[in-house]
């Protein structure tokens, strides 16, 4: 069984590149449902403060790798039975940790678009809206705090999601048949 990580900056369509990857019968794992349910728990609203202060959190408690950590015990049960879709790796510290645990079995999928682009799409998402001084604040966090950049630069493949959803999705389609 194999495992794809996606990774990009939010608002790149990494969640649009799952979907492609889920109908062709991986699992889905997405490391954002952490925050989202952590945020529960603390009886937070689910906003940009409120998740990146867990992600912070959680990075404190479990170090850097801290959503490879959490995520891994689901990730190997999961190969066990289905290839699998990770949607939103976040660091090169839980890249360098799945790389470690999964091995020969991890393909890196960069999905990049501009961040005039993606700042548009995050505000008109109907989950979870940021403004563009949001989205580059978050931008810039990620960058700088949690050591994106590196993952994004090691991938094994790059899709440049600025164009149509079909477009998208006939890169995603491609990668799929080299993997394969």
């Amino acid at each position: 069984m194999k495992l794809v990580a996606l990774v990009g900056m939010p608002g790149s369509g990494k969640s649009e590149v799952a979907r492609v990857f889920e109908s062709k019968g991986y699992k889905k794992i997405r490391f954002g449902d952490i925050t989202d349910e952590e945020v529960g728990k603390r009886g937070l609203e689910l906003n940009e403060q409120n998740e990146r202060c867990v992600r912070e959190d959680l990075r404190k408690q479990y170090g850097m790798p801290a959503y490879a950590v959490l995520s891994l015990p689901k990730i190997e049960e999961t190969l066990k039975s289905s290839d699998v879709v990770v949607d939103g790796l976040y660091s090169w510290e839980e890249y360098r940790y799945l790389k470690d645990k999964i091995r020969g079995k991890l393909n890196l999928v960069a999905v990049w678009s501009p961040p005039s682009l993606r700042y548009k799409r995050l505000e008109n998402r109907k989950v979870r809206p940021l403004t563009e001084q949001q989205a580059r604040a978050r931008d810039f966090a990620e960058i700088e705090n949690v050591n994106k950049g590196g993952p994004i630069a090691m991938a094994d493949f790059t899709l440049r999601n600025d164009s149509t959803l079909r477009e998208l999705t006939d890169q995603a389609n491609k990668i799929l048949k080299v993997i394969k």
